[in-house]
Order: C-alpha cells, then sequence, then structure tokens
C-alpha cells in the first residue's frame, strides 16, 4: 500500500465510521472513537467482502469506498456492543 492509499483509507474510513455511529445510535463510542472503529471496519470490509463474494459497486469508487467503510464500521460497532453488553 502507498502512503497516499494509506491516507485515502484513513479519510474514507473515518467517514464512514462517523456515518455508521449515526446509524447505530446507543452503541456508539464517541466521535474518535466511532472514526477509528470506522477505519478499522474500511481496512477489514475492503479485504473480507469481497472474499466472502458480497463485493459491490454502485459506480463511483469514492461512495463504494465510504459505503465499504459504513458497512465494516457497523458490523464492528454492533460487535463491540453485544461484547461490551455481556461484560
Amino acid at each position: 500500500m502507498t502512503l497516499e492509499s494509506v491516507l485515502i483509507v484513513l479519510i474514507i474510513g473515518g467517514i464512514g465510521g462517523w456515518l455508521a455511529g449515526l446509524i447505530v445510535k446507543g452503541a456508539g463510542f464517541g466521535i474518535m472513537g466511532n472514526i477509528a472503529i470506522g477505519i478499522l471496519g474500511a481496512l477489514l470490509s475492503s479485504w473480507l467482502l469481497p472474499q466472502l463474494g458480497l463485493g459491490f459497486s454502485v459506480g463511483n469508487a469514492l461512495v463504494t469506498s465510504i459505503l465499504y467503510a459504513m458497512v465494516g464500521a457497523i458490523i464492528v460497532l454492533v460487535l463491540l456492543s453485544l461484547i461490551r453488553r455481556a461484560a
């Protein structure tokens, strides 16, 4: 990964995490936590979804990347919320 692609993933992941925090009410970890989770979700979902055959494209690469990040962040937020409740 080049430095440019890492920066793009960080920015897009941050946007996706912020959006996921708005969607998943009550399961958030604050703005900074949601952004960090979005970055993790972006990395995870951009690799995992195509591996599972669940990859998608909406025509625009930027919008597709933000949606991947948002989906990944929502999954990570829900999982962390369930773990936090169980503890």
